[in-house]
């Protein structure tokens, strides 16, 4: 019997941030539990990155994943949204960092690749195929089923030669 390892991912959002926890055992994946950490509307900037934090701290201490995968994001908006959200994903990586975990990064494409097998697939696509792959999840918010989608697609990488630990 191969050993399970537990990964959290990430969907890093500066007013939801989506995270999903499974247990992976060689090529089989087992749903462990998802949710959205919501910041409070009338928090400050500095406010809502700190339940952020707080609450992937929280989430790691409760539920002992000892890898974490992040979704890297890619804004077409604005400048300051894309700068918003840049703060919200320094956040999603700092934490589960300081708590020692190993984090890797992947690009929105190579989730919905790993995931759908395509890098373009639109967010329903993705939600379908999550519930697919791992029926227990049942029906998620959009960025929780987006976040198990990103520690899916660690499943898939994290034994490739290519990817690489961090130090």
């Amino acid at each position: 019997m191969k050993q399970s390892i537990r990964i959290l991912g990430i969907d890093p959002g500066a007013r939801a941030t989506g995270w999903a926890v499974i247990d992976v055992a060689g090529n089989s994946l087992s749903f462990v539990e998802a949710g959205v950490i919501r910041a409070k509307t009338h928090h400050d900037r500095p406010g809502r990155l700190a339940a952020i934090h707080q609450g992937l701290t929280a989430l790691i201490e409760r539920l002992c994943p000892v890898e974490a995968a992040v979704e890297q994001t890619f804004v077409n908006a604005s400048p300051r949204d894309a700068l918003v959200l840049g703060e919200a994903r320094g956040v999603a990586l700092c934490a589960p960092a300081a708590c020692g975990l190993d984090v890797a990064e992947y690009a929105a494409n190579s989730v919905k690749k790993s995931v759908v097998g395509r890098g373009h697939a639109d967010k329903g696509q993705v939600q379908v195929m999550v519930r697919t792959l791992l029926p227990a999840s049942g029906k998620l918010a959009s960025d929780a089923a987006d976040a198990l989608a990103v520690a899916i697609c660690h499943a898939h990488h994290r034994v490739s030669p290519t990817y690489r630990r961090s130090a």
